[in-house]
C-alpha cells in the first residue's frame, strides 16, 4: 500500500473512523458509474501553528491519514481522522525528523526517524496509543525504515548496515531480512507494502542485470517470491502498493527509466494504467480492495490521479471548483493513499501552501437509531431533528412504535448535529454530532431516569 518517500524537502490516521463506514458498499471497478466519482477535499493543515507545509503519505483501510508537518530544524509525524482533524506524534528520542508512512485501523502508525532532513541515521518507528518507539532490527544492521502495516500489526520496510540494503519484515519484538528470492536469483532491497494475507510487495535486484528494476511479490505463509514482470517493450518494474484483494501497482520501466502505472494480480498478470490525458509517464502508489488505485503522473507538473479499474481521472477533476486547491500546476503534487471506502490522501497546494489532503467520496447516506427509556424500552413518538451540513433547513422525524428512526438524503462528508426532543422524557444528552463516511446506524438516545 505503500511508497517510497525522501526525505530531502518538500517532495511530494488514533481511533477508527466511525462506525460510519459500515453500510457503505465497496467501490467497484467493474461498476464504474456513468459520471466520474466526485469528492469533497479537505486541508489536514499542520501539527503546530507556524509549521511551513505538510504532506500526506498514506490512509488505512478505514480512513485513518498519516503524514509529516515541516517546522525550522525538524518535521514531525502524524495522523488524521475526518471529524477529530490532525494530531501530532511524538518524534523518537534523538531523532528530530520523523514522518509516519503508514496506519492500520487499530491506530497502529508506522514510520521512519532521521537525524537530518536528508534521512541520515534512519531507524523504523511504530506509534502505538500515541506513544513512539524504536522497532527493532536484526543483528547486524544499524538502520531501517519501516513503509507500511496490516491488520496484524506486522510492519515492512528496509534495513542496511551501511552497505547492501534488504527488505525487511518487523513483527513484534523480531525483525527479518526477507532473504527469498525470486526463481531469477532478484532479491528485495526494500519492502514497500503489505496486505493483511501476508503478502509483501516492493523492490528487487536482479544480479544477472543490476541495470533493471525488479518489481517482486512475496508470501510469507509459502515463502515463496515472485518476480512480476514488466510491461510489454520494457524489462522491469517496481512494485510500490498491494490490496487485501490481492492487486498490486506501481511502475514499469526500461532499466531505471522513466515508467508506466500498471496494476498487476497474480490471474491477471500487469496491466498498463492509461495515464492521465496530457502526461507521459507516471506510477500507481496504492490500491485497494477494490482495485481502486491512486498515483501521481508528470509532464511539465505532477499530476494526481485516480484509476477506477476502467478510467483514470486527474485528482483535480473530482474535486468542486473554486476550493483554493491546486493539484495540476506544479510539482509538489501526489496522491499516496486510498483506503477501502475511497478516501484518497495525497499531497496539494493550497492559497500557496504545501499542505496534505484529504479527499472523502459524496454518497447519499442515511442516519438511524433509536430512543430508549432507562429501561431500555422504545419511546414512540419522538422527535428526531438533523441539521447543520449541507443542509439548507433541518430534517425532522418521528420515531415509531419501538422508538426507531431513519434520516435518508443526507451526504458523506458532512457534520450534522443530531437532536432529540420528547414531550415526556428528558435526556442527559439530547444531541450529538455525527460526520458520516457511511451509513450510521447506531445513534440511540436514552432517556434520564
Amino acid at each position: 500500500m505503500k511508497v517510497f518517500r525522501p526525505f530531502l524537502g518538500i517532495i511530494v490516521s488514533l481511533s477508527v473512523l466511525f462506525s460510519a463506514a459500515a453500510g457503505q458498499r465497496p467501490l467497484n471497478p467493474s461498476k464504474r458509474a456513468a459520471v466520474p466519482p466526485q469528492y469533497q477535499i479537505f486541508d489536514l493543515g499542520v501539527v503546530l501553528t507556524g509549521d511551513s507545509a505538510s504532506q500526506g503519505f498514506g490512509v488505512s483501510p478505514g480512513g485513518i491519514a498519516v503524514g509529516r508537518s515541516f517546522r525550522t530544524n525538524a518535521t514531525q509525524a502524524f495522523s488524521w481522522t475526518f471529524g477529530p482533524g490532525i494530531a501530532g506524534l511524538p518524534n523518537l528520542g534523538g531523532r528530530s525528523y520523523c514522518v509516519a508512512n503508514a496506519a492500520n485501523d487499530a491506530g497502529t502508525v508506522v514510520g521512519t526517524g532521521a537525524t537530518t532532513a536528508f534521512g541520515s541515521g534512519r531507524l523504523p518507528v511504530v506509534w502505538q496509543n500515541g506513544v513512539v518507539s524504536q522497532l527493532p532490527l536484526p543483528v547486524g544492521e544499524t538502520l531501517g525504515d519501516a513503509n507500511d502495516v496490516n491488520a496484524s500489526g506486522v510492519a515492512v520496510g528496509s534495513v542496511n548496515s551501511g552497505t547492501l540494503q534488504r527488505g525487511a519484515i518487523y513483527s513484534g519484538a523480531t525483525a527479518t531480512v526477507i532473504t527469498q528470492t525470486s526463481s531469477g536469483g532478484s532479491f528485495f532491497t526494500t519492502a514497500f507494502g503489505i496486505n493483511d494475507a501476508g503478502r509483501i510487495v516492493g523492490i528487487g535486484i536482479d544480479p544477472s542485470n543490476a541495470a533493471r528494476n525488479v518489481g517482486l511479490v512475496y508470501d510469507i505463509a509459502s515463502g515463496s517470491a515472485v518476480d512480476i514482470g514488466a510491461l510489454a517493450g520494457l524489462n522491469g518494474a517496481i512494485a510500490f502498493g498491494i490490496g487485501n484483494g490481492g492487486h498490486v501497482v506501481g511502475s514499469s520501466m526500461l532499466n531505471q527509466g522513466s515508467g508506466t502505472p500498471f496494476i498487476w494480480t497474480q490471474a491477471g498478470g500487469m496491466t498498463a494504467i492509461p495515464l492521465p490525458a496530457g502526461t507521459t509517464q507516471g506510477s500507481a502508489r496504492a490500491v485497494n480492495s477494490s482495485g481502486w488505485a491512486v498515483g501521481t503522473a508528470s509532464s511539465a507538473f505532477a499530476i494526481p490521479f485516480l484509476y477506477d479499474g476502467v478510467s483514470t481521472y486527474r485528482i483535480a477533476d473530482l474535486i468542486p471548483a473554486g476550493t483554493g486547491w491546486d493539484l495540476s500546476t506544479n510539482t509538489s503534487s501526489s496522491a499516496l493513499g486510498i483506503s477501502d471506502n475511497g478516501i484518497i490522501v495525497g499531497t496539494g497546494v493550497i492559497n500557496g501552501l504545501t499542505h496534505a489532503y484529504a479527499m472523502i467520496p459524496v454518497t447519499e447516506v442515511a442516519l438511524s437509531g433509536r430512543v430508549l427509556t432507562a429501561a431500555g424500552q422504545g419511546i414512540r413518538n419522538s422527535l428526531v431533528t438533523v441539521s447543520g451540513g449541507d443542509l439548507g433547513s433541518p430534517i425532522t422525524v418521528q420515531t415509531g412504535s419501538f422508538g426507531n428512526f431513519v434520516v435518508r438524503g443526507l451526504h458523506s462528508a458532512q457534520t450534522y448535529t443530531v437532536t432529540v426532543n420528547s414531550k415526556r422524557f428528558t435526556f442527559s444528552q439530547p444531541s450529538r454530532q455525527v460526520s458520516p463516511l457511511g451509513n450510521v446506524t447506531d445513534i440511540d438516545f436514552t432517556a434520564a431516569p
